[in-house]
């Protein structure tokens, strides 16, 4: 498959103009291995390596969906791997717009900064996420970009009032994506959509000579 028919493919699923436009834009190509350039435009999930994957299109395209985004909104990707994802919510949300990530694993938070060197209102946290990014707090939207048994309330409260959380929430093998809405200091589900699978949301302890990887859930 190529670019001209993925996008078809998004069309015909009923996709906005705005993420079609992003799509359309950003070169997925540049996001992952060489090795797999010829399959830049599938529409599956690829790897990244250290264990991580870009996700398939669809799947992307449906919780860009789920976030309905504003130009000018702040937003924020937590796992946000290679950078692919940011890269699409920058082109949604604008140069007015402000696009954060946090990706714990070193060498994709390096590579992702290259990948993104283009991308004035993108900046990328080599963190741990599971406490958001409070220093930049509050959001107009967040989206958790791996599988999460649990959403922390440190994360639920850096939604600004009205703001959206998107994730998927569920055991290892299996979680639905489900769109959270603040209204003051209430969090309602507004939305799930069962049958999808991420890699598990980690939190990471390193020093110069190991990596020790946790679940976020344990």
């Amino acid at each position: 498959m190529n670019k001209a028919q993925l996008l078809n493919n998004l069309k015909r699923q009923g996709f906005s103009k705005e993420i079609l436009n992003a799509f359309s834009k950003v070169k997925r190509e540049d996001f992952i291995p060489k090795i797999l350039k010829e399959k830049a435009y599938e529409d599956t999930a690829l790897s990244i390596g250290e264990g991580q994957t870009i996700s398939q299109p669809y799947t992307i395209a449906v919780m860009l969906s789920m976030l309905n985004f504003k130009e000018s909104q702040k937003v924020l990707e937590l796992g946000s791997g290679c950078g692919y994802v940011l890269a699409l919510m920058s082109e949604i949300v604008g140069k007015k717009g402000k696009v954060y990530g946090i990706e714990i694993i070193p060498e994709l938070a390096k590579r992702s900064n290259l990948n993104l060197k283009g991308y004035k209102n993108i900046k990328i946290y080599n963190k741990d996420g599971k406490k958001g990014l409070e220093e930049q707090a509050p959001f107009d939207k967040i989206l958790i970009s791996a599988a999460i048994q649990e959403i922390p309330k440190e994360i639920l409260s850096q939604l600004k009032d009205k703001g959206i959380l998107v994730a998927p929430v569920g055991s290892r093998f299996e979680q639905s994506l489900v769109v959270i809405q603040r209204n003051k200091d209430d969090f309602k589900i507004k939305e799930q959509i069962q049958g999808f699978v991420f890699v598990p949301f980690v939190w990471l302890f390193c020093s110069k000579y190991f990596y020790f990887i946790l679940l976020l859930s344990n």
